[in-house]
């Protein structure tokens, strides 16, 4: 089992108003079968022991289920392995006495509020605008009295993995939330459930994605390979014909 020395730049800002700046931090003895969050925790446990204010992280699942543990690593969403988020980055991917660059999500949309923590309720937001389905009141419904194929399931299920952790408008150059508002639009209109709003869901998504002040997509692709669930640019072609449809039918 190796043991690490790193030395850590990591971006404190004391609140939404303070300037901010890197500080640095050298820690040493390191497992390398921690995780990053555990890393983290290590330097925080040894700040506190000084009297000095700990890091600010966000963190809940450490299980790739939540998406809280946003930051960006060595200029990389959630750092440099791909399909992983933060929590599930572990320390065996470094070297010893290599440098480590940890900062925040960095998009207008997404306000600092301390050190690593950026407000995201942005998303909150879209989802609210429409991210949601009628039913009827009562008993549920017979699984099998909506026959939806094995195709059409599988691609719901696949857009309905985003987390939205927000790595594809860190990683994006427009700071653009195309991926994630496609991935809720495209996940419910697959399904009969989600087909009575759908052509109002999809313009009051697409309008409050640019209300809160998301940058425009222009298809590079970042969003895609930053993604810890590696939700498809597919589904941003899919968002565009949503789109239009709905313009269409009025």
């Amino acid at each position: 089992m190796e043991n690490l020395n790193l030395k850590l730049k990591i971006w404190r800002q004391s609140s939404p108003n303070d300037k901010g700046a890197f500080v640095s931090y050298d820690v040493s003895g390191l497992n390398t079968h921690m995780s990053f969050l555990e890393m983290l925790d290590v330097l925080n446990e040894k700040l506190v022991v000084t009297g000095d204010d700990p890091v600010a992280f966000d963190h809940d699942c450490r299980e790739g289920i939540c998406g809280m543990c946003s930051m960006v690593i060595n200029g990389k969403p959630h750092g440099p392995q791909k399909g992983t988020t933060t929590c599930q980055l572990h320390m065996r991917h470094f070297k010893d006495g290599d440098t480590v660059t940890i900062e925040p999500w960095r998009a207008k949309p997404f306000p600092v509020l301390k050190d690593l923590i950026v407000d995201r309720s942005s998303f909150d937001r879209i989802i609210q605008s429409g991210g949601y389905i009628s039913v009827n009141t009562g008993s549920a419904p017979d699984g099998n009295s909506l026959p939806i194929s094995k195709e059409i399931a599988e691609d719901a299920f696949d857009a309905a993995a985003c987390i939205g952790c927000g790595a594809c408008v860190a990683a994006c150059k427009n700071a653009s939330a195309s991926l994630f508002v496609s991935a809720k639009v495209s996940q419910l209109s697959l399904l009969p459930q989600g087909q009575p709003e759908r052509e109002e869901r999809v313009k009051n998504m697409v309008s409050k994605m640019d209300e809160e002040g998301f940058g425009h997509c222009t298809n590079t692709g970042a969003c895609e390979a930053e993604c810890p669930k590696e939700i498809s640019l597919e589904y941003i072609r899919k968002l565009n014909w949503e789109y239009h449809r709905s313009n269409i039918k009025g």
